[in-house]
């Protein structure tokens, strides 16, 4: 590229840098955002333990499977095998699918607290833990989190990720894998994407139903929006469910 073309993409990144960290000002001024929960399977509303439990602790070789499908229109996407592999410091899960083979591993560390999540596309590593399920497993428990994200496999440049969190209820909720009671609880999160360098404002919202016992959820679903300057109006992510179908 000529001397004139690396200064106008220069010009150009500069801008957009610019109105991203304008963006982030305003965002750091707001209060957290009210979480909305997706809609997703119905089962009874449960009382809840009397003693709040306590999520699992990992070890080698405990598995989840669950079914992936389109929400839209119920197409299969295939099966999705997630096996932890190593413990210490650092929890890694082991990732593959079906139709596509490895994913990148998800990373916690320690349990709970989530370094990289491969369940987003493109998977994010976090310069600092977030948590992945409520901190107090009751209802009414809400939490605001910020981190910043390096893309995996694309280091060297840092995003923002602001996380609102919050317990719906206990619910009964019946998956292939057998009859739970679960946490309901959903997420909010809007972010800096490194997708498009005009994407100027993107979120995403996700409703999961956790089940202490096996350390894992038996439902997620997740859905996404952003918006591209001169588009007009919101384009939208895939929405998409993992379903357990079994675990050990």
């Amino acid at each position: 590229m000529n001397t004139s073309g690396n200064h106008f993409l220069n010009l150009a990144k500069r801008e957009v840098d610019l109105r991203r960290r304008s963006l982030l000002l305003v965002l750091a001024t707001l209060p957290a955002a009210c979480v909305t929960p997706l809609s997703g399977p119905r089962g009874p509303s449960m009382p809840g333990p009397s003693v709040l439990p306590k999520v699992r602790p990992p070890e080698v070789g405990q598995e989840w499977v669950y079914a992936l499908r389109n929400v839209y229109n119920q197409d299969a996407l295939g099966v999705i095998t997630e096996k932890v592999v190593a413990v210490g410091d650092k929890i890694r899960i082991q990732r593959t699918s079906s139709k596509i083979g490895a994913l990148p591993d998800e990373i916690q560390g320690p349990w709970g607290m989530i370094l990289q999540d491969s369940h987003w596309t493109p998977a994010p590593r976090f310069s600092t833990a977030l948590p992945l399920w409520p901190l107090e497993l009751r209802p009414g428990w809400s939490g605001h989190f910020r981190s910043q994200y390096e893309v995996v496999g694309h280091p060297g440049f840092n995003y923002y990720w602001i996380l609102n969190m919050e317990a719906v209820a206990w619910e009964e909720i019946t998956t292939p894998a057998g009859k739970f009671q679960a946490l309901k609880f959903s997420n909010m999160i809007n972010y800096q994407s490194d997708e498009l360098i005009f994407r100027l404002y993107s979120d995403r919202m996700e409703t999961l139903w956790l089940v202490p016992e096996i350390g894992r959820w038996i439902v997620r679903r997740s859905t996404g929006r952003y918006f591209i300057e001169d588009r007009g109006g919101d384009m939208r992510e895939d929405y998409l469910e993992w379903e357990l179908v079994s675990w050990k």
